[in-house]
């Protein structure tokens, strides 16, 4: 939609998903109010958010909240799995081997991307959530605490490339 499909009302452009300013209600009161979640772009406590879908976890809802926080950890730590699985065994196919490489590294991308647009909520307990599922992740999928470190001299490597923060 290109900015003449917009209406500018209340320094607040409508059509970009931006809830209309107090003033631009219908009865024109400030005391009007309406259940629209606002687009945070700072780092904000609370339960009131969207996480993810529309409506999720719900408005004044602490439990949905809760929910969604259990979700986002979860979703960290399975990210952490797929980076550090090893289960395609050495003289598998290799065509079936490739398929599978890439359909869990098409699902670890995924569900990465998921997470990182969660985190965009804004909201300090989704931010906090990814951060301990991806500690507690690497701690028990990746770290030398359960498991030895992996050497291309004895094929012991993971089934998927690291994720680079960087390039």
């Amino acid at each position: 939609m290109g900015m003449s499909g917009m209406k500018h009302t209340g320094g607040h452009m409508h059509g970009m998903g931006f809830p209309p300013s107090p003033s631009a209600a219908s009865n024109g009161t400030a005391a009007h109010h309406h259940r629209h979640t606002m687009m945070h772009m700072a780092f904000f406590w609370g339960r009131n958010t969207v996480v993810l879908f529309s409506g999720w976890p719900g408005y004044d809802n602490l439990g949905m909240y809760v929910f969604s926080l259990v979700v986002v950890f979860a979703l960290a730590v399975l990210v952490e799995w797929l980076s550090n699985c090893n289960y395609i065994k050495d003289g598998a196919n290799r065509a079936a081997a490739g398929i599978l490489q890439t359909a869990m590294y098409g699902l670890r991308i995924g569900l990465a991307n998921m997470l990182m647009l969660a985190v965009m909520s804004f909201n300090g307990g989704i931010f906090l959530m990814a951060v301990a599922g991806h500690a507690l992740g690497f701690y028990f999928f990746g770290s030398r605490a359960f498991n030895k470190p992996p050497s291309p001299a004895d094929g012991t490597t993971t089934d998927l490339p690291p994720m680079h923060c960087g390039s």
